[in-house]
Formats: structure tokens, C-alpha cells, sequence
């Protein structure tokens, strides 16, 4: 189990980044982008470097006990400059680029404070979990311990503060993926606080190692979930919005489908029903299916019918919409019996020139057609005034 919660936490993050890597290739100069894939990505890096197998690893190929802490520490005030470009591109505003420049160069002299630090302090015993604690009285090390948790907690909390007040101005996925995000980065300050509160402990003489060992890395495990969720959020959305408009607008036209079932099975115009496919997919099939029949039907549209019906439905309710639909819906339904009555051995009835369709139904027009049918009483033949016709649009 050691290092698990590193690799899964590093696991996820690079999963976020797989995910958002698409867009950065599309767009390689948006700022925004290329810090949060950044961030996702030096995230990862953290949590992996971070896991006990690999500090081990680390410290063996450079025959430098230890040397894990500088890297891994380094990587995190990666993590940490790249957090606080992605607010400062939040943000906006004239000074982006200078502000940035900013961040980037007290980042930069972060590093280099580790990397001193690290070369004049003294740290000859092998700790894979504990170093924070382990050395927190030795000289030059204590002092590189606290310059990277007092880097990264600065990091984590203007994130969450941006991120929680960005959200308040928001709505919908955004809003979402921003608070999740926010979230995230108040657990990420969590793993700061144990790790310093059990430093502090050190130095009074109390032994906390546990909140370094156990506390920081849940805490921190935990916020590289909410982040990857945060981001992958705003993204998702869209995709989530869209199945749920499909799938509604598939259901509502099943009875404009069972009103040309018979049809769509009799002369095999129904393509194989797709499976395990998204609701887009299906909704797709469903119209297919619906404009096959619709053009199978056409010389048996009534056009004298479908003006009568219309024109009763518009004067009854002034609705123009709905009396298209309505109109359509007892053409259709005619068209249906019509058809079915006169098989293979009898042609279309005269005057039939295929020329309704000239009008055919947008996507919107055919989910107000299935209403119609919905509510619709029973359309007589062809010829016949409908008796149903004011109350064919209703849904």
C-alpha cells in the first residue's frame, strides 16, 4: 500500500490532463489552457515524486540520500507557479502579463532557495515519509521544509479564494467545476497546515510526525480528486447537457414513431436500432427513421387536407405552430391508413406529386407533430373534415 495514494492521485491528474490535451493542441497560445494543463500535469508530478517507491528511486540513482526532497519540493513550487498564473489568466485585466512575470520570478527564487538550502543543510539519514519532521531542527533544511510549505500554501489559498469568488459570478458547469476546484485547493492547503503544524510540534518538542504521514497525504489525495473533477467539469458539461436535451426530444417523438411502425416495418425503412450507443446516436436513428417513412409517404400526403386542417386548428387557436403541427399530424396519420390500405396492387391516389415534403418538418417541427399525435383523436380518411382538428396540437 505505500506510495498507493500518490500514484492514484498522480494517476487521476494525468488522466485530467489526457483529457484536456486535445484543446491545448488546437489551441497552443491560449495562456489559459497551457496553465491549467500546468498545473494538472506538475500536480501528477508531485504525487508521483512524493511516493515512498519512488523518493527511494530517486535518492539511489543520485547517490544522494535524500535528493527526492529538493526535486519533489521543486516540483511543487511548479505546481505552485503555475497555480497562480492560472488565477492571474482568471483574472484578466490590463496587467496580465506583467503580473504573471511576477509570480514566475518569486517562484523562481523559491527554487532556488530550495536548492541552497538543500546543498548547505545536512541530511545524511534516508526518510521517505517523515523528512519534514525528521530534519525540521536541522539547519538549512528546516529553513527549505518551510519555504516550500509556506510557497505552496500561499499558492493553494489564492486559488481557492479566486476560485470560490469566481463562482459566486457564475452559473451551470462553470460554476460547478470552479467550486469543485476551489475546494480542491482548500484540501491542498490542508496538506500545508498538517505538514507545518507538525513541524511546529518539532520544534516545541512534540512528536506530530503522524499528521505528516497520514493527515497531509489524504488531504492532499482528496484535493487532486476535486481538482481533476473541477476541471474536467466545464468540459463535461456541455456533452451532459446536450445527451439530456437527446433524450428528451427522443422520448417525445416515440409516438410519431409508433404512428409509422407499421409502415417503417413493412417496407423495411427502419435502419438496425443502434446499440450502446449515446443518446445523440439514438435520437439520430430515430429521425432516419422518421424522415424514411415521411418520404416513403409523400405521394400519399394530402395537401387539401393538411391546408383544411391547419387553417381550422390556426383560426380556432391563433397558434401557428401548433396548427402546422396539427395539420401535419392528421395528414400523416391519413397518409398512414391510406397507404397501408392500398398495398402493393393499387398506385397512389391521383394528383399525388410528391410535393408535400417541399415543407418537410425541421427537428423541432417533428417534436411538435409527436405532441400532436399524442393528444390527437383519430384523423379520418382523406377528403373528410377531421372531427379532432382544434384539439390535434395539443401536448
Amino acid at each position: 500500500m505505500s506510495g498507493l495514494i500518490n500514484y492514484v492521485s498522480c494517476g487521476a491528474l494525468w488522466l485530467g490532463l489526457l483529457v484536456r490535451a486535445p484543446d491545448l493542441l488546437r489551441h497552443r497560445r491560449d495562456p489559459y489552457l497551457r496553465a491549467i494543463c500546468a498545473v494538472l500535469g506538475l500536480a501528477g508530478l508531485c504525487f508521483f515524486l512524493g511516493a515512498p517507491p519512488t523518493v527511494g528511486a530517486v535518492n539511489r540513482i543520485g547517490d544522494v540520500p535524500n535528493l527526492a526532497a529538493p526535486v519533489t519540493y521543486v516540483a511543487i513550487t511548479g505546481y505552485c507557479a503555475a497555480s497562480q498564473l492560472l488565477v492571474v489568466h482568471w483574472r484578466g485585466g490590463p496587467r496580465v502579463r506583467r503580473t504573471a512575470r511576477r509570480w514566475l520570478l518569486a517562484y523562481a527564487v523559491v527554487v532556488l532557495g530550495i536548492t541552497v538550502t538543500f546543498a548547505l543543510g545536512e541530511a545524511p539519514v534516508e526518510r521517505r515519509t517523515d523528512l519534514d519532521t525528521y530534519y525540521a531542527t536541522t539547519p538549512f533544511i528546516a529553513q527549505m521544509i518551510v519555504l516550500y510549505l509556506v510557497a505552496h500554501l500561499t499558492a493553494v489559498t489564492v486559488t481557492t479564494v479566486s476560485a470560490l469568488r469566481w463562482a459566486r459570478r457564475v452559473r451551470g458547469g462553470l460554476r460547478a467545476g470552479l467550486t469543485l476546484l476551489g475546494t480542491g485547493s482548500l484540501c491542498g492547503a490542508g496538506y500545508s497546515v498538517a505538514k507545518l503544524v507538525a513541524v511546529g510540534a518539532r520544534w516545541s518538542g512534540r512528536d506530530w510526525s503522524k499528521l505528516g504521514t497520514t493527515v497531509s497525504p489524504a488531504a492532499a489525495g482528496l484535493g487532486a480528486l476535486l481538482t481533476v473533477v473541477g476541471v474536467l467539469v466545464p468540459l463535461a458539461a456541455p456533452r451532459i447537457t446536450e445527451w439530456r436535451r437527446a433524450r428528451r426530444t427522443y422520448a417525445r417523438l416515440e409516438p410519431l414513431e409508433r404512428a409509422l411502425d407499421d409502415l417503417l416495418t413493412r417496407r423495411t425503412l427502419r435502419l438496425p436500432r443502434p446499440r450502446l450507443a449515446s443518446p445523440t446516436t439514438r435520437l439520430m436513428w430515430r429521425q432516419t427513421s422518421v424522415h424514411n417513412a415521411l418520404s416513403h409517404l409523400d405521394p400519399y400526403f394530402d395537401r387539401e387536407l393538411y391546408d383544411r386542417t391547419r387553417a381550422g386548428v390556426l383560426a380556432a387557436t391563433g397558434e401557428a405552430e401548433r396548427a402546422e403541427a396539427a395539420a401535419w399530424a392528421a395528414v400523416i396519420t391519413a397518409a398512414v391508413r391510406e397507404e397501408a390500405d392500398a398495398g402493393r396492387r393499387v398506385p397512389p391516389r391521383d394528383g399525388g406529386d410528391g410535393q408535400m415534403l417541399d415543407r418537410v418538418p425541421d427537428p423541432a417541427a417533428l417534436v411538435r407533430i409527436a405532441d400532436a399525435l399524442a393528444g390527437a383523436a383519430p384523423v379520418p380518411a382523406a377528403g373528410a373534415v377531421p372531427s379532432g382538428t382544434t384539439t390535434a396540437g395539443t401536448a
